[in-house]
């Protein structure tokens, strides 16, 4: 399989573990359950799943509030689609 479907793929995946990390954590919150560390939540926007992460912030309404997530998963979209855009336009 070509490396680009790969990457493709990837960010694919990434992106639907971003919004399910989102989307859970908020579950765990409302039960007062265990949750996912922040940090986890932001590595996981840093390594492709910003836009899911970024699209679960907004949907289930989770973290919304605080500036650290609302600085760093947009940060970590503009990084992305920089990348992407210096890919394809080179």
């Amino acid at each position: 399989m070509n490396g680009l479907y790969m990457v493709l793929i990837f960010y694919g995946v990434m992106t639907v573990v971003g919004f399910f990390s989102m989307w859970s954590d908020k579950r765990r919150a409302k039960q007062h359950a265990q949750r996912t560390p922040e940090a986890t939540l932001l590595w996981i926007a840093f390594l492709g799943g910003a836009l899911g992460s970024l699209l679960g912030m907004q949907l289930v309404r989770h973290k919304t509030r605080k500036p650290k997530f609302q600085l760093l998963v947009p940060l970590a979209l503009l990084l992305h689609a920089t990348g992407w855009i210096l890919f394809i336009t080179a």
